[in-house]
């Protein structure tokens, strides 16, 4: 693979790294920087979907089941008409209902609320759930403290033996609220390797190494469009792109896109205050050598 119109153009937009495979091999490998673990900010949301698949297998919640259900105990005095209507399954599509977004990364630490759950949900309802895209952190947030409420450990721990482990992936950090629960929006951290890894098992539809690690219907459900948002589409925790992709999608530029009809995988870590051109970069210059 030609990789010189990349590594100028991408370098110039500040990436740290890319990595590509295609059929399971790898074709391409460029490192600006060390490949040490670091923060993927938003693209966490979708080992947050990865894990509410897990979680639906293993029987510990619904996607229809009711917000009102799921956090009795956390609502607010008064419950509007549109967060009565609220599921599960809208806290995954960035089309819950609310105001403004909530829990994004320069608010969280001069918040002085210390229970998250119940600030989120105390925050005004103001769209029926499914009804208007606005990316905010509070549904992979709820989703993530619902899983771990049911399973009685952290999202981290969680995932471990489901995920991480059978990944070859070591115990990661992952941010915390002010409970010391994990931030199912953001703030895990992995290398490139490591998050280049979870691409390749969204592209074998959940299979990994003899296991179905993921459920397949769940990598197909997740990564599909669910709904509008003024762009290619948006799924459970994925983004849609050209070329019928997918991809975990962090700040300044943390992706693992999957293209499925050309079976392959590109990861990109960067620090890149230009995250559109990085990822036009991928489409404009790699692509097109699939």
């Amino acid at each position: 693979m030609d990789m010189r119109e990349f590594i100028e153009r991408a370098g110039a937009a500040r990436a740290l790294g890319v990595i590509v495979t295609q059929n399971g091999k790898e074709t391409a490998r460029y490192l600006w920087d060390d490949a040490c673990r670091r923060n993927i900010y938003s693209a966490s949301k979708s080992f947050t979907s990865a894990a509410v698949g897990i979680a639906l297998r293993e029987g510990l919640l619904s996607l229809d089941e009711k917000l009102v259900d799921a956090f009795e105990k956390d609502l607010p005095d008064t419950v509007s008409p549109h967060l009565e209507k609220a599921c599960v399954r809208d806290l995954l599509t960035m089309c819950l209902g609310q105001e403004k977004p909530y829990l994004m990364g320069s608010d969280r630490p001069f918040y002085t609320e210390t229970d998250w759950v119940r600030a989120a949900l105390a925050r005004p309802f103001s769209d029926d759930p499914g009804t208007k895209f606005l990316y905010s952190n509070t549904g992979p947030y709820l989703a993530g403290m619902l899983i771990q409420r049911r399973a009685g450990c952290d999202l981290v721990h969680y995932l471990m033996p489901r995920l991480f482990e059978p990944l070859g992936i070591r115990l990661p950090t992952w941010e915390v609220d002010p409970n010391g629960l994990t931030f199912g929006a953001g703030g895990l951290f992995l290398n490139i390797d490591e998050l280049h890894l979870f691409g390749q098992l969204l592209l074998q539809k959940g299979f990994w190494k003899g296991k179905q690690v993921l459920p397949e219907n769940w990598v197909a459900l997740s990564t599909a469009k669910q709904v509008e948002n003024g762009r290619e589409g948006y799924g459970y925790l994925f983004w849609r792109g050209k070329h019928n992709s997918f991809r975990a999608d962090g700040k300044y530029g943390q992706y693992t896109i999957v293209f499925p009809d050309k079976q392959a995988v590109v990861t990109v870590t960067a620090e890149s205050r230009k995250e559109p051109a990085v990822l036009e970069t991928v489409y404009d210059c790699l692509v097109p050598q699939f």
